[in-house]
């Protein structure tokens, strides 16, 4: 399979299956006699893999870390499963940071007329300095 086809395939750009195979991700493809990359059923599932790591939040590094389970046939399901909870409690911290930003954007907004005066409660609070 050349790039284009396991792209498609696989629901990845080329120019990130080429990129994946450039940072190791995916192993160098085999260069059929006209030249271009020949992918092989191997590789297309690796490249299922990492879109499915990288669309459930995971990083190139942990990418990487997956992949490496993933090939490893002597790998302890509690590693994968730590791995998963790792990621879970970082989206935990990011989902209460992100309700936190929210809760603070919804209380400037209230504390706002909003009218035509120059006169802006909002720019008021976001100009306070914070004081220890």
């Amino acid at each position: 399979m050349n790039v284009s086809h396991v792209a498609k395939i696989s629901g990845l750009p080329g120019q990130t299956v080429r990129y994946y195979e450039s940072i190791g991700l995916v192993t160098p493809a085999r260069r059929a006699d006209n030249g271009y990359r020949d992918y092989s059923e191997k590789d297309l599932d690796r490249l299922c893999f990492l879109k499915q790591a990288r669309a459930t939040g995971f990083s190139l590094d942990e990418s990487r870390e997956l992949l490496s389970l993933y090939d490893n046939q002597n790998r302890h399901s509690a590693d994968v499963k730590h791995l998963v909870e790792e990621k879970l409690e970082q989206l935990d911290d990011q989902i209460n940071g992100l309700l936190a930003m929210r809760d603070t954007l919804r209380d400037l907004a209230n504390c706002c007329p909003g009218d035509d005066q120059p006169c802006c409660s909002i720019i008021d609070r976001l100009a306070q300095r914070k004081t220890k």
